[in-house]
């Protein structure tokens, strides 16, 4: 039996973030359903704070699974996650409004699955395995479906191939979905991979996944001009770099408060008179 070990205790409930994930997550990405209803795309930036929400709660949960001694598994975690969610979202994508929730079901399924064969199969046998796998492939297929959503302005696939401003084939074909898969991936993995430790601390830790979530948003923002409009795609660039930049101060602040001694790096001068 894997022996759980104490991390950063205290802070928020892991069940109350993953509820707010959830609940928050799935109302941004519904959220970016208005473009369709008023024809417009100046809601795509929904999806990327979908996202940004999603990996929150997944960093979290990364944390509570890894607790049991797994610090080589993060990486691990998160690539499960993000590789059930793929699957999760394009398949989802298929039913039209339903996507999102079709997606988590799916993903949710994907999830438990991958868990009873860690824990019965490969005999890892970590309480939380199942619960958690579940729980990271939910957030992967959010994070990929949001991420979708905010290059092509919907989620729904359907209306992809209904002769949109974007197709499927320019979606899936060029590749994007190969790039919402990796920064997803380093996202949702990053934030306790780079905290953990004796002084991890629950705030700062979230505070990088948030980070990381709108660091990510930066690329797909820049993505997105060559998918819809100018000025809803400069919309999401804007809305992506202010939230990096404002998640960024907020966690090097953070971060000195932790600290034992904060220390700028100067270059390393050639000593005088030789060596």
């Amino acid at each position: 039996m894997a022996v759980k070990i104490e991390v950063g205790a205290g802070g928020v409930p892991h069940n109350q973030i993953l509820i707010y994930g959830l609940v928050g997550s799935l109302i941004l990405i519904y959220l970016t359903y208005l473009n369709s209803a008023t024809n417009t795309e100046y809601f795509a930036f929904f999806g990327g704070l979908a996202s940004v929400a999603a990996l929150v709660w997944g960093a979290d949960t990364i944390k509570h699974l890894c607790s049991y001694g797994l610090g080589t598994g993060v990486p691990s975690a998160g690539m499960i996650a993000l590789g059930s969610g793929v699957i999760a979202a394009l398949f989802g994508a298929m039913t039209g409004i339903f996507a999102p929730i079709v997606a988590i079901i799916v993903a949710a399924i994907i999830g438990a699955v991958s868990g009873l064969l860690a824990n019965h199969v490969v005999r890892m046998d970590i309480p939380v395995m199942i619960i958690s796998l579940t729980e990271l492939a939910v957030v992967g297929a959010i994070t990929v479906l949001g991420l979708i959503a905010m290059v092509g302005g919907t989620f729904d696939f359907q209306n992809l191939f209904g002769g949109g401003s974007v197709s499927l084939g320019l979606v899936i074909g060029s590749g994007v979905i190969a790039l919402i898969f990796m920064l997803a991936a380093i996202a949702i993995q990053h934030a306790f991979n780079a905290c953990l430790g004796p002084d991890e601390k629950q705030d700062r830790t979230l505070m990088l996944a948030a980070e990381c979530g709108f660091l990510s948003m930066i690329p797909i923002a820049v993505i997105s001009f060559a998918f819809i409009a100018f000025i809803p795609a400069l919309i999401s660039l804007v809305i992506s770099i202010v939230g990096w930049l404002y998640t960024y101060m907020r966690y090097i602040e953070l971060s000195k408060r932790d600290a034992y001694a904060w220390l700028d790096a100067k270059p390393i001068l050639e000593p005088k008179g030789g060596a």
